[in-house]
């Protein structure tokens, strides 16, 4: 069982993170396999289209078990592949001007909404609770569902369950009941799954995704709206963002700092940096290339933008800049609730 969380699964070889070696002979993979099927059989990932409700998968990069609640269609906004059509400097004027940024084409990618396995928090390095809402206006309270992602295609790594090692989650027997069919899938969704996503896809709908690299270290935010607030001093809207990094190279390095542009539509322009991220400095190499988290921002206007710079630095103390795409802060969906 630990295995299924501390490996990453490549096309010509099993990468073992624990060991940090590949694995080739067929008696090794045979091994492998075998201990694998404690939980279900790999299949072929789908290189296109999208996969159901109830399709369980690992996840490519952090390793987890988890099972597929719905799609998304998301709107990549991708740097890397949008730079031979934009200026490689004046990025930080373009957060001012964001939504006017000519050039920048969205792809249409399908992304998931989906459950972690309660069993493999402990071993991945990601924020397991990505989703936080504001209920009310009247209401104080921030309110958070655990153990949800937001995960792309091609981080999707399907495999059918043989039923021997039950998914844990505590919404998981609310939205899935057993289909009964030991041939096929193990479990359908339930009539509730549709409904719930009809209440809360206001604080679930992902829209945007934006990337950036910057000197082998790509960048991935997803914003989500939360509500807003009416207080005496007026209304507060906030949002929540959720930062994926990746260390393409395969290098030692450790997030020392952060840096925030935080622009208003009011015209007020914000400046945050402090040490780290949610109290962390998180370390990154070969064997651990990827760190995800979520925080949340709030403005007194209903729109707004952000940028940044993530401070890295390399085993040999030195350090240098990795850019934070420029994305939108906005409120329109509740326009769509009133």
């Amino acid at each position: 069982m630990y295995l299924l969380t501390r490996v990453v699964l490549r096309p010509t070889s099993l990468v073992c993170r624990g060991c940090s070696r590949s694995v080739h002979s067929s008696s090794s993979r045979d091994q492998y396999f075998s201990r694998l099927l404690e939980i279900g059989k790999l299949e072929s990932p789908q290189p296109s289209g999208y996969y159901p409700a109830a399709q369980f998968f690992l996840h490519r990069v952090f390793g987890y078990r988890g099972v597929v609640l719905f799609p998304w269609t998301a709107n990549v906004y991708d740097r890397d592949i949008s730079r031979t059509t934009e200026s490689s400097s004046g990025w930080e004027e373009e957060g001012l001007l964001y939504s006017k940024v000519k050039g920048l084409q969205a792809q249409s990618k399908p992304y998931y909404q989906v459950l972690i396995d309660n069993k493999d928090f402990p071993y991945v390095r990601t924020h397991p609770e990505a989703i936080t809402f504001l209920a009310s206006s009247k209401d104080t309270s921030l309110y958070s569902l655990p153990g949800l992602d937001y995960v792309a295609h091609e981080d999707i790594l399907p495999y059918t369950s043989t039923g021997q090692d039950s998914f844990s989650h505590q919404l998981f027997p609310q939205f899935f009941v057993p289909s009964g069919d030991k041939q096929g899938s193990l479990f359908l969704p339930r009539d509730v799954l549709s409904a719930w996503r009809e209440k809360n896809h206001k604080w679930l709908t992902l829209s945007d995704v934006h990337r950036e690299s910057t000197a082998g270290v790509r960048v991935s935010v997803m914003p989500f709206y939360m509500g807003s607030k009416d207080e005496d001093q007026g209304t507060t809207y906030w949002w929540r963002y959720n930062i994926r990094l990746e260390c393409l190279s395969g290098e030692r390095l450790v997030l020392r700092e952060r840096h925030w542009r935080i622009y208003s539509g009011t015209g007020f322009l914000e400046t945050v940096k402090g040490r780290g991220v949610i109290g962390q400095e998180p370390v990154f190499s070969s064997a651990q290339p990827c760190f995800q988290y979520s925080s949340h921002v709030s403005l007194k206007s209903p729109s707004g933008h952000m940028w940044g710079t993530f401070l890295l630095e390399r085993g040999d103390k030195s350090s240098f800049e990795v850019r934070v795409p420029p994305f939108t802060l906005d409120s329109s969906r509740d326009d769509e609730q009133s």
